[in-house]
């Protein structure tokens, strides 16, 4: 499928995503789409009279063209819908880019992906809840995914670089500008380790409308998205409810009652919109993560020196088996009546020893 026709596709107007796969879907490749009469056209569902008479393939053809003239001399890698490389967790998304722009090292495909977001007015207490989550993540194989603004975004990225982890920030523009400047180191590092994403080619302006549209690819492009400091209106809460009609998992840290930029987090909280978040625990258990084997810490498999000998006894039988332990036979194996068992189990959980699983089962952490 010819490149040059690929990015031409974007350049037609009235034609969005969804209209650029159901014409993928009908003809087969964006080069037979070009090549398509008025007659054929009209067969594919959503498309009208009204549409082909103001369609100017010619038009999108030059475009395309000085944009891959573009792309070529900034080293730009151009990531159609149909390629490998586009993000699998997107593409299940409706109304998903047909084409994606890039520039870095980024794998948009890796076992996990987690969007942070937040308000552009960002407190401490919400710079270090943002400094805090992405350390405990670093446990996992995590791709950090946020909108390079100020604020929590951009903190989120300076914490990754920092410790080395991949980072990607998604534009509301062309990869031809930065928007905000003054966030241009942070994104030139990210090129080493992660990059830049943006469905907009060079030339489009960081316009108001396109912001609520960036937010749908932070939303579609990850796992779950984790909103650390939000007002009751803004981007963040925009991305949450995209996130949510994606049926992706949304997480929130509750905030001080009263607090501006708290209010947002306890509204998705308090309405059901987002999971109270306390720690990377609640995510990864919801997620159903597991730490990859080269970073559990040594500290997991030596038996914690504070615990009571009958909680000694447990993580003993727990560290003994790889599968959770249902309650009913640890009660049998240490010997031990359930209310003592039960009281036991809570004290270690939580001092983090010991993680309770689905189906009243136990592990250690």
């Amino acid at each position: 499928m010819s490149l040059h026709h690929k990015v031409a596709l974007t350049f037609i107007k009235n034609i969005g995503p969804t209209l650029s796969k159901s014409l993928l879907a009908y003809f087969g490749s964006a080069e037979d789409i070009f090549k398509a009469s008025p007659a054929k056209l009209i067969k594919v569902p959503g498309i009208g009279e009204k549409t082909i008479s103001q369609l100017d393939f010619e038009d999108a053809l030059k475009k395309a063209e000085k944009e891959l003239t573009f792309i070529e001399k900034h080293g730009i890698e151009v990531i159609f819908y149909t390629d490998s490389r586009y993000p699998k967790r997107l593409k299940n998304c409706g109304d998903s880019p047909v084409l994606l722009y890039a520039k870095g090292n980024i794998d948009l495909n890796p076992p996990h992906i987690i969007s942070i977001v937040g308000t552009r007015n960002a407190t401490d207490y919400g710079r270090h809840l943002c400094k805090e989550l992405i350390e405990e993540l670093r446990q996992y194989p995590v791709l950090i995914v946020s909108g390079l603004a100020l604020g929590i975004d951009v903190a989120a990225h300076k914490e990754c670089l920092r410790l080395n982890m991949p980072t990607v920030g998604v534009l509301g523009h062309g990869l031809d500008r930065l928007y905000p400047s003054q966030n241009r180191a942070t994104a030139d590092k990210m090129l080493e380790n992660g990059g830049l994403l943006s469905e907009y080619p060079s030339g489009t302006v960081p316009d108001r409308e396109n912001f609520p549209q960036r937010n749908r690819i932070v939303a579609g492009i990850a796992d779950a998205t984790v909103v650390i400091e939000a007002g009751i209106k803004g981007g963040a809460l925009i991305t949450a409810e995209i996130a949510n009609s994606y049926n992706r998992d949304v997480f929130a840290f509750p905030g001080r009652l009263g607090d501006d930029y708290s209010e947002g987090c306890n509204f998705l909280i308090r309405n059901n919109k987002a999971a109270l978040l306390t720690c990377v625990a609640d995510l990864a258990f919801s997620l159903g993560w597991e730490k990859t084997d080269y970073t559990k810490p040594v500290e997991q498999f030596v038996l914690p020196l504070d615990l009571s000998a009958d909680e000694r006894l447990i993580f003993d039988i727990l560290q003994q088996h790889k599968a959770p332990l249902a309650i009913d036979d640890l009660t049998i194996k240490a010997n031990m009546p359930m209310s003592m068992l039960a009281m036991n189990l809570l004290n270690m959980e939580m001092q983090g020893y010991i993680r309770s699983m689905p189906g009243k089962t136990y592990k250690v952490s």
